[in-house]
């Protein structure tokens, strides 16, 4: 029986993989950094914000769950605004002083962050495509016998 073209993946689906496979990949080492070093720095740079210091640990969310999440494909909208909230608050926190500036090669200085932010609102404008836990899932549910109740 020949596979249907519904199913067959796209290279669209192929540039959502690559694309979450890139954002999501490259901020998880930033999250292992942040197990690795902690958060201390960034408890200290909310509280002088006049935030909390404990809400650095939402750092852990923003840059390994979420992360996770949008690299398995599993709920990955909701994971990639996460990952673009905590990017704005990075951005805020520690980078708002170099909005204007340009880095030591003519790049803009907030470049990386940027880029971050942007791919996460991409992704969840996009969400996940077909390559994705969350798609492999349905498939296999909404494979039941004719005639079954769902």
């Amino acid at each position: 029986m020949e596979t249907s073209n519904r199913q067959r993946l796209t290279l669209e689906d192929w540039g959502k993989f690559v694309l979450r496979i890139s954002i999501a990949g490259l901020m998880l080492f930033h999250g292992v950094a942040k197990i690795m070093g902690g958060v201390t720095g960034i408890a200290g740079m909310l509280q002088n914000a006049g935030l909390p210091g404990s809400v650095a640990y939402g750092v852990y969310v923003g840059e390994i769950v979420a992360p996770i999440m949008i690299l398995l494909g599993f709920y990955v909208r909701p994971a990639a605004i996460v990952f673009a909230f905590n990017m704005i608050v990075a951005v805020w926190l520690v980078h708002s002083a170099d909005m204007l500036e340009l880095g030591e090669h003519g790049e803009w200085a907030i470049e990386l962050p940027m880029l971050y932010l942007l791919g996460a609102i991409a992704i969840a404008l996009l969400g996940e495509g077909r390559i994705s836990v969350g798609r492999l899932s349905n498939q296999t549910t909404s494979k039941s016998p004719a005639g079954s109740a769902i």
